[in-house]
Order: structure tokens, then sequence, then C-alpha cells
């Protein structure tokens, strides 16, 4: 019974942790963007996660079976409450850690390192080092390469459409009920489009992007803000359906516990969406605000790669990092506007790279700890 206690708070604060800081991801362009406020587009996040979080059930089985632990440790190993603990509790001291410093990191990479050193800890003779390439670290390595190649590529021709389809993105500035395009001088005043009035206003920078014109008969500016909320409902869903199944893999390996599926499901779904409610601000901050300037149509670009390539990996059981793909598209968004925060990035990819072996060594301790 203490066992079984044990890896339940694991898998709990596992997921409280990974909702925690992976959430928001799905919304952060809709956040950064300005389309919704933070708590709209945290209540998006958070309806879509737990949609994802269901439908994995249906959807996204080999995930379960791949970070079990199965084919990468003996089964007796992989049975073991002790190695199943110290992987989720390795993972989850990870992540929260990193969310602390507002830091995007991926659950994947922090679960793939507890797996590694729980493994050394209580089987170092067993474990399928050749599966690891195979089965994890190729697709983990691709995948946020692909989506920051597939943004870069994709906002231009998106763009050129938008253009060819003679909608215009202006600055815009809210005065009373109105909204004016306006152009913004060298010198920071405002120029209103219609009238030739010149003002000055504080924060000019703030000034609302617009679309005008219209697309099959409806407004520009509504359509890409549909698109854009769809998308990032679309990213949010795919990460409940990769994310989960990692995390309920712990349970359903433990086939001792007698927890059911629905019961497992239900406990991850509802504490990651109670990590992503209480603590998403910074990760909101970072990922909406500090890596990239973006307006709505970069943002519905990026959350479409995202989602297109998380989803097509979690119906195929690949384990790629929902955390790097999201970025990673964003990454391409900046790359190419020229608007890339450097040292942002080059916080995020340091914590990308301490993850793993991070996680390595926490489940090793604990591992080692309980095994003694």
């Amino acid at each position: 019974m203490t066992l079984l206690l044990l890896l339940l708070a694991a898998v709990c604060l596992l997921s409280y942790a990974n909702g925690a800081n992976d959430n928001f991801k799905a919304v952060a362009t809709v956040y950064g963007s300005s389309t919704l406020s933070y708590r709209a587009a945290l209540a998006l996040a958070t309806v879509a996660q737990v949609s994802g979080s269901i439908a994995s059930v249906f959807l996204a089985g080999a995930l379960v079976a791949a970070f079990g632990g199965k084919g990468l440790l003996p089964d007796a190993a992989v049975a073991d409450p002790r190695f199943l603990a110290a992987v989720g509790l390795g993972a989850a001291a990870t992540i929260l850690v990193a969310t602390r410093m507002g830091l995007p990191v991926s659950t994947t990479h922090a679960m793939l390192g507890g797996l590694v050193g729980a493994g050394l800890a209580l089987a170092p003779e067993g474990l399928a080092w050749s599966k690891l390439g195979s089965r994890f670290a190729l697709p983990l390595l691709v995948s946020p390469a692909l989506a920051m190649a597939a943004a870069a590529c994709l906002y231009p021709i998106a763009r050129t459409v938008r253009q060819r389809l003679g909608v215009e993105e202006v600055t815009c500035l809210c005065i009373a009920e109105r909204i004016e395009p306006v152009a913004v001088t060298a010198g920071g005043s405002l120029v209103i489009a219609r009238t030739g009035v010149e003002l000055t206003a504080d924060l000019a920078g703030r000034c609302r992007k617009e679309y005008l014109g219209r697309v099959v008969g409806l407004s520009a500016q509504r359509v890409v803000d549909t698109l854009h909320q769809g998308s990032a409902f679309a990213l949010g869903f795919a990460r409940g359906l990769n994310d989960t199944p990692k995390i309920m893999a712990l349970l359903v390996a433990a086939a001792w516990s007698g927890v059911s599926v629905p019961v497992s499901l239900g406990v991850i779904a509802v504490m990651m969406a109670l990590g992503g409610i209480i603590h998403s601000r910074r990760i909101a901050e970072t990922m909406g605000r500090r890596i990239t300037g973006m307006n709505r149509g970069q943002g519905f670009v990026a959350n479409a790669v995202g989602s297109t390539l998380v989803i097509g990996a979690s119906l195929a059981g690949m384990p790629v990092s929902t955390t790097h793909v999201s970025t990673g598209a964003i990454f391409g968004i900046g790359v190419w506007t020229g608007r890339t925060d450097w040292p942002v990035v080059g916080r995020i990819i340091a914590a990308w790279v301490v993850t793993l072996p991070m996680g390595l060594l926490l489940a090793y301790a604990i591992a080692s700890s309980m095994s003694s």
C-alpha cells in the first residue's frame, strides 16, 4: 500500500508539473499577439488540454507502451514500483524547477532522463541502449528543427496569400468605439490615415495590429482571429493527446496497482489542468512575449505547424516534445521576421540541454535511495 501511494503521489506531482509548464504553450501566441487576455487564453488552453487527455485513451495507446519502460528494461524492472515512482518524481522535480524560472522545458525529455536514471540504479545490465536511439532520440531531435523550418517556410507563403487577397495589415488606435488605422512616425506620433490628423499617444508601440479587407465576404480580421484561436485549441488538444499517455504509462505499467485506466485518466487530466491554472503566468510571458513579437497571422502559422506535427506524431506513437515543437515553430517565425530575442532563446535552449541529464540524475538518486 505504501508503494502504491508513493506511485500515485509521483503521478499526481508529475501531472501537476506538466500542466504548470506546458498548458499555456498552446495559447502563447494568442496571448502574445493580444488576441485574448491571459485569463481567456488560459481557459482555452485548459479546455483543449482536457479534451486531448480524454481522446488520448482512444488515439495514443502506443505512447503508453513507450513510456512505461517496456522494451527498454526487463519486465520485472518495469513493473517495480520503485522504478516507476523514481521516474515520476525525478521528472516532476526537473519540470517544477524550470517552471519556477519561467523556462519552457520538455516533460518528454525529463521522463526519458528519468527512465534511464532509474534503470541505471535498479537494473543497469538490462538497459537497452540501442532502443533509446531508435525509439526516442531521433524523433526528439528532429521534431523541433522540423517545426522551426516549417514555420519559417510557411509564413512567407501565408503572407503572400494574404496580400494577393487584398488584405492589408495596419496599426490601429482605438478612439472611443472606433478603430482608426494609423501610421507611426519616426518621432512616435500617430497619424490617422482617414483624416491625416496627427496626435501623440503614450505607449504607441502597443497599438493594435488589424487586418483590413474581406475574405469570402467575411471580415479578414474575424477570419484570422477565428483561425488563430482554432489553431491554439488544436495545439492544446495535441498537447493533452501527446502528454497524458506518457504520464499514464507509469500507472498502467504497474499492473498490480489495480487503478483503472478511466480513473488514471481523470486524475492526470485534473492535475494537469490545476497545474496550468495556478502556475502558468511566467511561462506565458516567456513564450508569448519574450521570444519574439508576433502578430495574429504569424501566431496562427506557428500554432498550425505545431499542432499538425504533434497530432501526427501522437497518432504514430512517436514521442515528440510538444514544448520543443511549439517553441521551435515560434523560433521559426522570429527568424523570418528578425525580431527574435536571442538571449532569451539561448536560456531556453540551455534549459533544454539540461532537462534530460537533470531528470536522469534525480531519478537515479531517488531509485538508489529506495533500493538501499
